[in-house]
């Protein structure tokens, strides 16, 4: 029971608390240390309210364990000496309600069948520029057979009613055609040439295959996993760092499989979730059953890093800062990254071009209210409390200047 107040550590809810409220609670908050059926770092809960001496110890236990251990009481010390003495966090304002609704769920809570059927997949986006090319080009070859006919048509019209003919030039010596072919080339060829020169190097909707299928909408949406968590760098320094194996390891030396909803890739695979957590095992040379890391002859971890495929790449002469944008201009992720919360596999969501970044500067309104790093630009302040200015944007502060990406 060592870690049977970590399954309480949530907002206080109305007292009509149901066990379907149980499971996204135990998911959001106590899966890390805690399993119905398997004991992690925390015993197994399933069963645990028939292990202890009465509902009411129970109720006591999760609010103020430490005074349980304290008053003498002899379950409490036994199961506090089993799990090697840790101190468990106490948690008086929670209502019984809530306690049995999280128990309501641990035991109704059934191990997920392995071959589960596969479901609906939504149906993918397409790239449609053939079909259109094709349409466009059948319509052309219709207007030129209209041509043709009505053509034809004239010319025996004239004949039956004895008139003559007017001689027809043939396109390729119409100077008025060729003309206008010619404009129309020379605009078309400028534009490919210009938009391939444009669109050189960028890579907008860039999803490559990751050694590991590590879902953003599983850990950073369901779970609320902050970014900063994995991506520490994004608040403190220039790069948002990929994170260490040592970062996941954090969560997954306790939780070794996957229960919740099925996974499946962008091409409509299901995908084995327990199967990946066990791929980041062999990386990091974690042993599950033991539970403990494989150490080499030399007495090092038998680990080896994981190569992830970087997706967002600017050029060389770029000069970008993440902790400038997240902790000074407290910009959040989704605006360059899309609904990061809600994507099984990542995808660049921006074109990351320069016309995009200098929009979003024209755009964006720096956050001067409570920002200290703000408080230099005096007349923007006073401007704003003499009702002058409502808001300043990057562009004000000099976001356009060369210099300050390009130096």
């Amino acid at each position: 029971m060592l870690f049977f107040a970590l399954l309480f550590s949530f907002l206080s809810f109305n007292n009509n608390v149901t066990a379907q409220d149980g499971k996204a609670l135990f998911s959001a908050n106590c899966a890390s240390c805690h399993h119905p059926v398997k004991d992690v770092t925390g015993p197994a809960l399933q069963g645990a309210e028939s292990r202890v001496p009465d509902k009411e110890w129970l109720y006591k236990w999760v609010k103020n364990s430490a005074a349980l251990i304290s008053s003498g009481d002899k379950y409490a010390n036994e199961i506090y000496n089993k799990w090697n003495k840790t101190a468990m966090t106490a948690f008086p304002n929670l209502s019984h309600e809530e306690i049995d609704a999280i128990f309501a769920y641990v035991e109704a809570y059934k191990a997920p069948a392995t071959d589960a059927p596969k479901g609906d997949v939504a149906a993918q986006e397409t790239d449609n520029t053939w079909l259109y090319t094709i349409i466009t080009l059948l319509l052309a070859a219709l207007v030129f057979v209209l041509w043709r006919v009505n053509t034809a048509l004239d010319k025996a019209a004239n004949d039956k009613q004895g008139l003559k003919t007017k001689k027809t030039i043939p396109l390729t010596r119409n100077k008025v055609f060729i003309a206008c072919a010619g404009v129309v080339l020379l605009a078309l060829s400028g534009y490919w040439v210009a938009n391939g020169s444009i669109e050189m190097g960028r890579q907008q909707n860039y999803m490559p295959e990751q050694p590991i299928f590590y879902s953003h909408k599983v850990h950073a949406g369901i779970n609320q996993i902050n970014c900063q968590y994995c991506h520490v760098g994004a608040e403190k320094s220039r790069q948002a760092i990929i994170p260490s194996t040592n970062v996941c390891m954090n969560c997954h030396m306790q939780i070794s499989e996957y229960t919740g909803d099925p996974l499946y890739d962008y091409e409509g695979n299901e995908i084995n979730g327990t199967a990946e957590i066990h791929k980041l095992y062999e990386y990091a040379g974690w042993d599950k059953d033991a539970k403990k890391y494989k150490l080499k002859e030399d007495g090092a971890i038998d680990a080896k890093p994981i190569p992830w495929v970087k997706i967002h790449n600017l050029p060389d002469h770029v000069y970008f800062n993440h902790s400038q944008h997240v902790a000074v201009g407290q910009v959040q992720c989704q605006s360059c990254h899309g609904e990061i919360q809600e994507m099984d596999e990542v995808k660049q969501f921006s074109p990351l071009s320069m016309g995009w970044c200098i929009n979003c500067h024209r755009e964006t309104n720096v956050q001067f209210e409570n920002n200290d790093y703000y408080k230099i630009f005096t007349k923007y302040h006073q401007e704003i409390k003499d009702g002058k200015r409502e808001k300043v944007t990057v562009e004000d502060i000099g976001g356009l200047e060369c210099q300050k990406c390009h130096y």
